[in-house]
């Protein structure tokens, strides 16, 4: 039980944070929400890479195109949580179900689309490029996916008023955020190829200061290829 005092100031400041959550506000809401946490998850995530490298500068653009991202998802988020609970209508077991299934199948994977191509063309590269990172890293995004979020939009469809969907997703994706930064911005390097400027690698020893120059192979030929044949 909260004190009367406490009770006194939740009043006094619902009514301020109350029309968020009502009407034209709520699609507002659930925008910036959005584009905030998933900045935030990627400060978090330059903070932990700056711990381990710390002459590494922070990229604050990086963090501005997760941000204008994340708020672009909001209103996607909003139209789509409206839409499930019109389709899939109560809280019983089976429809709380039916809406995890649906949200994995459908939603997951095209807003794990949205993320990796609207982040790309901010980086100035084409759709394409874009898409073929998201389809290079697709099983990973989806296997940690499904991890993560049936559990949690079964939390969601339960027990939450449709008007707080968007803003649970978005306040809970905290790791997850972070995650996707880590994700799209780790350094997938390859190993160098170790090959001559001739595009094959040089078989020839330096000179023997003690005797005459040998030729790598005929060094190590076998007896019967360098010796001359006698006859039988």
């Amino acid at each position: 039980m909260l004190p009367q005092a406490g009770k006194e100031f939740l009043g006094r400041i619902s009514f301020y944070w109350k029309p968020l959550f009502q009407g034209r506000f709520l699609i507002i809401t659930n925008t910036f929400s959005g584009g905030f946490m998933l900045s935030l998850g990627d400060f978090l995530q330059q903070t932990r890479e700056k711990n381990k490298e710390p002459a590494k500068i922070r990229d604050w653009r990086r963090t501005g195109r997760m941000f204008a991202v994340g708020c672009s998802m909001g209103p996607v988020l909003h139209y789509w949580y409206t839409w499930l609970d019109k389709v899939y209508v109560g809280k019983a077991i089976r429809t709380v179900g039916k809406k995890v299934l649906v949200d994995q199948l459908v939603a997951s994977p095209t807003l794990g689309a949205w993320y990796f191509v609207g982040m790309g063309v901010m980086e100035g590269h084409p759709l394409s490029k874009g898409w073929e990172e998201f389809m290079d890293k697709f099983w990973e995004f989806y296997k940690a996916d499904w991890c993560v979020w049936p559990p949690a939009q079964m939390i969601n469809f339960y027990f939450l008023s449709p008007k707080f969907r968007v803003l649970y997703v978005n306040t809970i994706t905290l790791g997850w955020d972070t995650y996707l930064s880590y994700l799209k911005h780790r350094d997938d390097g390859h190993p160098l190829e170790l090959v001559s400027s001739e595009g094959a690698i040089d078989l020839k020893q330096e000179p023997s200061k003690s005797g005459p120059q040998t030729n790598a192979l005929e060094a190590t030929a076998p007896d019967s290829l360098t010796k001359p044949h006698g006859k039988v």
